[in-house]
C-alpha cells in the first residue's frame, strides 16, 4: 500500500489480536502519542498494536501558510470553512490503515480509532463511514467534521459503535461550547457517547488517560 503514511509502532505483548490506530493534533507527529502506551497501564493479558501514523506536510491557513504535519487546512478558528478536500484525503488515509491492520489479521471489530484535536476529527469522520463494526472510536479534545452529512453518509454497521470523548473545559483552541455541539449532535442520530470534560486546556490530563485505559479495556 503505497499511499499509507509513516507510522510509529508500539505492542504491548507479542502476536497483537487488537490495535489502537491513534492521529496525532496539529503540528505534531506520530510520536507525539507514544508515552501514553505505558501510562494506559493496561492489563497484559491485551496484546495490542499501537499504530501512531504521521500527517502529511501541507500548509495551514491560520498558521500563515507554514507548512506543517496536519490532517487538512484549517482556515479560521472555529470552523466555520471546513477542509472537505483535505479531510476525505486524510479519511482516505486511515482507511488505508484500517486495511493494513485487516491484512496483518486483525479483525475490524477489534481495532479502536483514536486521535487528539485534528486527529480526533478524522477517526470520528472515519469511524461513523467505516463499512465494518470498529472496536471504539475515542476523540480527544476535538469536534465533529462534516457534521451536517454525516446523516446520509454515516454507515450502519457504526450506528451502536463505542464512543468516547473528552475535552478540557478552558480549551482556548476548541472551545467547549464547540466540543458539547458536536457531541449533541452525535445524540441527535441515535448515537450514545460517552462523554468526560476536565480542568484543563488543550491537552490530556492524568484522570483522562487512566479513563481512556478503563474505555481500551471496555472495548476490547
Amino acid at each position: 500500500m503505497s499511499d499509507l503514511p509513516e507510522t510509529v509502532e508500539r505492542e504491548t505483548a507479542p502476536k497483537p489480536d487488537a490495535t489502537v490506530i491513534w492521529l496525532h493534533g496539529l503540528g505534531a507527529d506520530g510520536h507525539d502519542f507514544e508515552p501514553i502506551v505505558p501510562a494506559l497501564r493496561l492489563p497484559k493479558r491485551l496484546a495490542l498494536r499501537f499504530v501512531f501514523p504521521h500527517a502529511p506536510q501541507q500548509p495551514v491557513t491560520i498558521n500563515m501558510g507554514l507548512r506543517m504535519r496536519a490532517w487538512f487546512d484549517i482556515f479560521e478558528l472555529g470552523g466555520a470553512r471546513e477542509d472537505e478536500t483535505g479531510i476525505r484525503a486524510s479519511q482516505a488515509l486511515l482507511e488505508a490503515l484500517i486495511e493494513r491492520e485487516k491484512s496483518r489479521g486483525i479483525a475490524a471489530r477489534r481495532i479502536v480509532l483514536a486521535g487528539f484535536s485534528q486527529g480526533g476529527a478524522i477517526a470520528l469522520q472515519t469511524g461513523l463511514r467505516h463499512p465494518e463494526r470498529l472496536a471504539g472510536i475515542l476523540a480527544l479534545s476535538t469536534w465533529l467534521p462534516l457534521a451536517e452529512a454525516l446523516e446520509t453518509e454515516r454507515d450502519a454497521a457504526n450506528a451502536g459503535v463505542p464512543i468516547f470523548i473528552a475535552h478540557g473545559s478552558s480549551d482556548p483552541m476548541v472551545p467547549l461550547e464547540r466540543a458539547e455541539r458536536s457531541r449533541d449532535r452525535l445524540a441527535a442520530l441515535g448515537y450514545t457517547p460517552e462523554w468526560r470534560a476536565y480542568p484543563m486546556a488543550h491537552e490530556v490530563c492524568q484522570d483522562e488517560v487512566a479513563a481512556i485505559g478503563a474505555w481500551i479495556v471496555d472495548c476490547l
